[in-house]
């Protein structure tokens, strides 16, 4: 299967000599910066990891080298793009698969502190990433689906606040970057612990503000530009603070906060552009669901 494969929205084809010459300019005013912000800005989200995929792809080889190398596709470049919906993170987007800093330390993480490469498991992804998609349906031993409100590339369409699935049934479910974004937490993780079997677990990634002791939410802010403000995006509806495990954590679930990336040598941290090592924070660590 490729996932690239008439998945391009005609706009992208239609004006893609534009975005390769406003991107060739970028590269020589070292603006790159500029140009995935105003993806990140301007693009609707079920569009943007085509149109990012579309644009970094015509310009890695401007970033050819061995300096930083994707744990995730193992390609390596001199550097890695410039990433960040408000504040732009150096060094952060994989120019080849688009991971980013929290998907390569995700992927070293499932290689090295979990089996899910090694025995057969039912596995839902929801909000699939992009960069992982290819890798995880070449795992013989994984029944993978993906799951999401409108993704293009999902098996299944759904509400997570509401999912049409039955008790029980994934040994692992990894949702990343979403609980921001629902309008009822509480359902939505409800829901993902419903169909995680005993014994399994889920990864649940979410930004985190590491100056915040607890999570923010107000649900009397809707205007996007508000939301903004408030809670980083415009399309945020919260945002979590240093409690995260806490807001986590249900009856017949263990939350753990794994501090792997502590044990990790500098120089990998560095080598992968996983964090800067000076100053790493909760933000930088893995949270793990464990049903009992």
């Amino acid at each position: 299967m490729n996932i690239f494969k008439d998945l391009l929205p005609l706009q992208i084809v239609l004006f893609g000599k534009k975005i390769k010459k406003a991107i060739s300019k970028a590269i020589k005013l070292n603006d790159m910066k500029r140009i995935i912000k105003f993806f990140l800005r301007n693009i609707p989200r079920k569009y943007l990891q085509k149109v990012v995929y579309f644009a970094t792809n015509s310009i890695k080889v401007f970033y050819l080298g061995n300096k930083v190398e994707c744990s995730v596709c193992k390609k390596h470049y001199r550097k890695f793009l410039p990433y960040g919906y408000v504040h732009s993170r150096e060094n952060a987007l994989c120019p080849n698969c688009l991971a980013l800093e929290r998907h390569r330390l995700l992927w070293l993480y499932l290689k090295e502190r979990t089996d899910i490469f090694k025995k057969d498991i039912s596995f839902l992804h929801i909000a699939p990433e992009l960069c992982f998609i290819e890798s995880f349906r070449k795992q013989k031993n994984i029944k993978y689906t993906t799951a999401d409100l409108e993704s293009p590339w999902a098996d299944i369409h759904l509400n997570v606040e509401d999912m049409p699935l039955e008790d029980e049934s994934y040994d692992f479910v990894m949702a990343n970057h979403i609980l921001e974004h629902v309008d009822n937490l509480d359902k939505a993780l409800s829901e993902i612990y419903r169909v995680l079997k005993k014994g399994g677990f889920a990864i649940l990634l979410s930004p985190i503000n590491p100056k915040r002791e607890t999570t923010y939410e107000d649900k009397n802010i809707t205007d996007p530009f508000e939301r903004e403000k408030h809670f980083g995006q415009k399309d945020h509806v919260r945002e979590f603070g240093l409690d995260y495990a806490s807001v986590l954590k249900k009856e017949g679930i263990e939350i753990v906060e794994d501090r792997f990336i502590e044990t990790l040598d500098r120089k990998k941290v560095i080598r992968y552009a996983l964090a800067n090592p000076d100053c790493l924070t909760i933000e930088n660590y893995i949270f793990v669901a464990k049903k009992l």
